[in-house]
């Protein structure tokens, strides 16, 4: 019994001892965990991985859900509704009656017309009569008249005789026509007492009952709305005027509607209206968006949030953008770090350094260039090197006094687009500069691209254009635990990553997007 207390005594200072110890361990363990992206190398910086994977860039808009074609049924007559033949969401094909309306009173004209048309051909049958005895007087009288057996005034009173015969045959003849016009425009409205559907499809709405009366004098009354076919609908959608350049015909479109909260639904960009609409002074632009509804499950009216995919891209670089926003204190090391090859005059390469050249020369791959235009390719790109080693020299001997890090075509490259003081680049100097060496490339490879094809010359202007436009940045890398600054290309961004390239920058990589503030304060 002694012995199994003084045992339980000596264990219990042994059990808090481990346990301490796996506190301990749990504890520095879950720091470790919560702090493993605080550190990195002996500077203590925090740090993105560039990764790979997709970069989808979409634009948010709501809208609502309609057919394409909505066709209203009116009437043309004025009249009492005796009979509604359908009603809503009644499919309906072209022809089908809708309803009828009342034509006692069209009936009553068309009888009233029949009897004047009768009127005015026993009318005709008198005149005609009167021209056929008008018409023998007259040919006596002419034969008395030349043998001066009659006098000259009796010829002449024959003659208007004749003439005012053969005008009441002709108004009479007129009149016929007139009155038959009369009953056919009856017979019309006596046609259109039979509403019939003009198109098939669905009706929508339905805006009369049996006995109604419809009047019609002024305007056409609504009587019906049918939608023309439900199984192919549309969104018109309001896109913002700072958006709606990156709207093009063609561009997928995901939306969602709240009746149906757990589907995701696909359409596609039909059209981008130019009749922009201002309201509180925002500018909005209408986008349509075709709908493939072959399973009916849309219904028209539906407020949908869409949101169009204007840039998608698989398998690419990206990296985070903190670290592209990161920009170096001015007592930091990193802010004497330059990427190889930034000191050289703005607009080198024809824009951009070293890794411009190399972007020239993947350009040129794509072209499937012959051995003459090759050859004519890299005497270009030769001597335009060779103009560039002597622009550099030129321009770091003239700054040699200057100090700084990044490239200052683009804006010093110590942020995201941004100058070394952390604002934005002034979009007119960018401009001049882009210019500028638009019209140097231009000079440096006009024998190269006389060599081409039209086909190669439309694919190199558009790759020229888009070097050019392209946004190059200065980041900073660990590379063996040591910071080092690189210069790379951005491309997409879905808000939390962007698409980088370049040669210089690799998948896994780890770029700087922080400074540990206890090293910058030792």
């Amino acid at each position: 019994m002694n012995r199994t207390a003084r045992s339980s005594s000596l264990s219990s200072p042994r059990r808090l001892g481990i346990a301490a110890v796996v506190v301990a361990a749990v504890a520095g363990a879950w720091y470790l965990w919560g702090h493993r992206g605080d550190a990195s190398g002996d500077g203590g910086y925090r740090t993105e991985t560039v990764q790979r994977g997709a970069i989808r860039v979409t634009i948010s808009s709501t809208g609502t859900l309609s057919a394409i074609s909505t066709v209203t049924v009116g009437s043309q007559i004025s009249g009492q509704v005796t009979d509604v033949l359908v009603d809503f969401n009644s499919p309906v094909k072209k022809g089908d009656i809708l309803a009828r309306i009342d034509p006692s009173t069209y009936r009553a004209q068309l009888e009233q017309g029949n009897a004047a048309i009768a009127s005015a051909r026993a009318q005709l049958a008198q005149a005609q009569a009167t021209l056929r005895n008008a018409t023998l007087d007259f040919q006596r009288k002419q034969d008395l008249v030349q043998q001066k057996l009659i006098a000259r005034s009796d010829f002449d009173l024959a003659r208007a005789a004749l003439d005012q015969a053969r005008a009441q045959v002709n108004s009479a003849q007129a009149q016929i026509r007139q009155q038959t016009a009369s009953v056919q425009n009856t017979q019309v409205n006596i046609d259109r007492a039979i509403i019939r559907s003009p198109v098939d499809g669905v009706v929508l709405t339905r805006k009369i009952d049996p006995g109604q009366t419809v009047a019609a004098s002024f305007s056409a009354p609504e009587l019906f709305t049918i939608a023309e076919d439900l199984s192919k609908m549309q969104i018109q959608l309001s896109v913002d005027e700072s958006d709606i350049g990156q709207i093009r015909v063609g561009q997928q479109v995901s939306f969602t509607a709240d009746a149906f909260p757990d589907r995701q639904f696909k359409g596609v960009v039909e059209q981008v209206r130019l009749a922009a609409t201002t309201t509180n002074n925002v500018v909005t632009y209408p986008v349509i968006v075709t709908v493939d509804n072959s399973d009916g499950t849309l219904l028209p009216g539906l407020t949908v949030n869409a949101e169009i995919e204007v840039s998608s891209r698989e398998n690419v670089l990206k990296l985070g953008n903190a670290a592209l926003r990161f920009k170096p204190s001015d007592d930091s090391p990193l802010s004497s770090l330059q990427p190889e090859g930034a000191s050289g005059p703005p607009g080198g390469s024809g824009g951009g350094g070293a890794d411009m050249s190399r972007d020239w020369q993947m350009l040129a791959a794509s072209l499937d260039l012959n051995a003459e235009q090759k050859a004519a390719f890299d005497q270009a790109l030769e001597e335009m090197q060779r103009r560039q080693a002597e622009r550099a020299a030129q321009w770091q001997q003239n700054n040699q006094s200057q100090q700084g890090g990044g490239n200052r075509l683009f804006g010093g490259g110590r942020g995201f687009g941004g100058r070394p003081g952390g604002g934005s680049a002034d979009p007119g100097m960018m401009a001049q500069m882009r210019a500028r060496m638009r019209d140097r490339l231009n000079q440096q490879f006009a024998a190269f691209v006389a060599t081409l094809s039209p086909v190669q010359r439309g694919k190199w202007n558009l790759g020229v254009d888009a070097q050019l436009s392209a946004r190059r940045v200065t980041v900073y890398r660990l590379a063996n635990g040591k910071p080092e600054a690189i210069s790379i290309k951005i491309g997409a961004s879905d808000g939390s990553s962007t698409e980088v390239s370049g040669p210089n920058v690799r998948e896994g990589d780890q770029i700087i997007s922080g400074e540990r503030a206890a090293a910058g304060g030792k």
